[in-house]
């Protein structure tokens, strides 16, 4: 099976900029003080540092392809603009005008099962793709993604605990 390279270049910018977007939800939404608990915060914290080297190894990955498959980074890194401030614009919509901290997990475990269904789709792709690091880079940020997204839900289940 050989890949389309316009539709591999759009999910590789989508996932790259849902990982910078990622990063600045979690900066966003300690500067409001929407996640004030310490150990939420050190959690969310750790996984925004996780969506820093995921957006390292995407970059990585796209310098890889660029030359064994023909990519252009241009147009990846347009797409990746484009989709962190579509994920930006989402957030505060989601949040609304007074946000609480539940809000704020709830909008995380969103985010986070977008990424999970962006990484899942480029690990189908990889099977078109001739650099098989391809395929294993994206896996294992796949995994870290799943992690996120659990560790998302349970940060939210115990902060509704906490406030019954």
């Amino acid at each position: 099976m050989s890949i389309n390279n316009e539709k591999l270049q759009e999910k590789l910018g989508e996932a790259l900029g849902l990982e910078m977007a990622a990063q600045k939800a979690v900066n966003e939404l300690i500067s409001r003080g929407l996640i004030e608990e310490k150990t939420f915060r050190q959690k969310i914290e750790n996984m925004k540092g996780q969506a820093g080297k995921h957006e390292d190894k995407l970059e990585e990955l796209v310098d890889r392809l660029s030359k064994s498959e023909g990519l252009d980074p241009t147009e990846i890194q347009s797409k990746a603009q484009e989709t962190e401030q579509k994920a930006s614009r989402i957030m505060e919509t989601y949040l609304g005008q007074d946000p609480d901290t539940q809000e704020a997990l709830e909008f995380l475990c969103l985010a986070e099962g977008g990424e999970v269904s962006h990484y899942e789709v480029l690990s189908a792709m990889a099977r078109g793709v001739k650099d098989k690091q391809f395929g294993t880079k994206v896996k294992s940020i796949l995994e870290e993604e799943k992690r996120h997204l659990k560790m998302c839900t349970t940060l939210a289940r115990q902060n509704i605990a906490k406030e019954a």
